[in-house]
């Protein structure tokens, strides 16, 4: 495979056009594909274009309704929960830190919160959203059981990613992380380009540690970061998740063999409503500048979370998207067929 280097533009027209095939109405399929592109503009392309097909395998499983939309259960002050109706992941997530934000705006702080939704592909896309406005975001999400409980053989919690996101005048702090060592989406490149990972990924059916992503894939035995500290974060995540939101937890959404009806939490802080805005631009610039002063073993520089997001986004907006040819042609036949 070679890749090719789309406008992004002509990626999410693209996107759109499939969507409309499968039931969307004009502005959801625009906000859906924007969502998925956005993703590989910004070089997180295990969780853009490479889910788009499985993405849409679930609609035609029944498993994602593309005209549903978040209906409320609660709605107390700072504090809302929404039912998800197994809509489409990205854009009820999307909904869900849009009225984190409007929230944060009247209260301060806010927290909302969804059952019965479905994956939001790069759960980063809603951390910068919240940065975008001006808001410290942070969501997380339970997921399918991917992950053995620290010393388990079987998997029985999810890598529930996590995101935490700072905005900053020079460039926000973005942390967009789940549990397992490497993402499933990572995993799924590097199978099918041949390689192994760079270092262990999970367990053998053996319980030795292995890079092969297929045998990762295969057990869902990934490796929890930081070992039981990972594992154990991760059960804390799913539990608040499911509390949060009274939908399901890790262990229920796997029962159905496939990952839908997940839990998420949405929470915004407004740092004018807050009064922070005195000191938010130099605590964060203040605490950067020391990091980046860090000595380190060859490398050029130590980085913080997020900090090469605007300079990849930029350089695709004007080189084209990277794309693979197999990928784009899988696309194309979609399209026209």
């Amino acid at each position: 495979m070679i890749d090719l280097y789309i406008p992004f533009e002509q990626i999410s027209a693209t996107l759109k056009e499939i969507l409309l095939k499968y039931g969307f109405a004009e502005e959801r399929a625009q906000r859906c594909a924007v969502l998925f592109a956005k993703a590989d503009l910004d070089g997180v392309r295990s969780h853009g274009a490479n889910r788009f097909f499985l993405f849409l395998d679930f609609i035609k499983k029944g498993l994602v309704n593309p005209e549903k939309e978040p209906v409320a259960l609660s709605q107390l002050a700072m504090f809302e929960r929404w039912d998800g109706q197994e809509g489409v992941g990205n854009l009820n997530a999307d909904f869900a830190m849009n009225r984190a934000i409007q929230l944060s705006k009247e209260f301060g702080i806010s927290c909302v919160t969804l059952q019965n939704t479905n994956h939001w592909m790069r759960g980063g896309n809603f951390g910068w959203q919240a940065v975008e406005e001006g808001c410290i975001g942070i969501c997380f999400t339970n997921t399918i059981p991917n992950m053995p409980a620290w010393g388990g053989s079987e998997p029985k919690i999810g890598n529930n990613p996590l995101v935490i996101a700072i905005p900053r005048a020079k460039g926000p702090v973005v942390l967009d992380m789940a549990f397992t060592q490497f993402a499933y989406g990572k995993l799924s490149i590097a199978k099918d380009k041949g390689e192994q990972m760079a270092y262990e990924a999970g367990f053998d059916d053996e319980g030795n540690l292995t890079k092969d992503p297929g045998t990762v894939i295969n057990n869902h035995l990934g490796l929890p970061i930081g070992l039981w500290k990972g594992s154990g974060l991760s059960m804390v995540l799913d539990l608040l998740a499911a509390v949060l939101s009274g939908g399901n937890a890790s262990f229920e959404v796997g029962k159905s063999g496939h990952e839908s009806a997940v839990s998420q939490v949405f929470l915004c802080f407004d740092p004018n409503k807050l009064e922070l805005t005195d000191w938010i631009e130099t605590k964060s610039d203040a605490l950067i500048e020391d990091l980046k002063s860090s000595s380190t073993f060859g490398e050029k520089s130590v980085r913080y979370p997020g900090e090469n997001t605007l300079e990849t986004r930029n350089k695709n907006l004007k080189n084209g998207v990277p794309i693979s040819d197999k990928l784009w042609a899988e696309l194309q036949t979609e399209l026209n067929s």
